[in-house]
């Protein structure tokens, strides 16, 4: 009986250990996976050209201030000011043009020397096989340079794992009121 006993105990708790790893496996923060679990195809490179429309002016700006800093009046540059977008993107320059997208999210000027700012935004695609699909941008944009650089950090639908750079050249600036076109050419990787 006291061997019978012994063996139940140590039944109970092999169980107990085994159920215990089991739990933690289950719980695990991370875990490595194959790129083939996920269905993932042959990665490609895609360009998509399109125009930015910023309008700041008359009843519907695309482009609203949000925020500033209490010395941002006062700043050459605008340092501290924030900006809020939802600008649409064109198939070509004219305002009229068709929408594929808009581009939303926000800039802060983050420059105390130059015009420069601090881009966080993601392009959202209404149109065509990237219908439902976004890139997400992250970068510096030298507003006075000729052509800027951004990153592309990631995406969502057709574009996840999205990885690249964006092109950025001013095509239309009003300087009286500060709208704005934007041509992009964007090169990313995706699968």
């Amino acid at each position: 009986m006291a061997q019978t006993h012994a063996k139940f105990k140590n039944v109970i708790f092999t169980l107990f250990i085994f159920s215990h790893l089991l739990e933690a496996q289950s719980q695990e923060f991370s875990r490595n996976l194959s790129p083939k679990s996920l269905a993932f195809k042959k990665q490609k490179l895609s360009h998509l050209h399109f125009y930015l429309q910023e309008t700041v002016t008359g009843d519907h700006p695309t482009a609203v201030r949000v925020a500033e800093a209490s010395t941002t009046n006062k700043s050459r540059t605008a340092f501290g000011a924030t900006v809020i977008i939802d600008d649409p993107l064109t198939v070509g320059p004219e305002p009229t043009s068709k929408i594929v997208g808009r581009a939303q999210g926000m800039y802060a000027f983050a420059s105390l020397s130059e015009s420069r700012l601090l881009m966080a935004l993601n392009y959202v695609f209404v149109e065509g096989e990237y219908n439902g699909s976004s890139l997400s941008i992250l970068g510096t944009n030298g507003v006075f340079s000729h052509v800027r650089e951004m990153s592309v950090v990631g995406g969502s639908g057709v574009f996840r794992f999205a990885r690249g750079y964006a092109l950025a050249k001013t095509y239309f600036f009003n300087l009286s009121n500060g709208d704005t076109i934007v041509e992009y050419n964007v090169y990313v990787l995706h699968y």
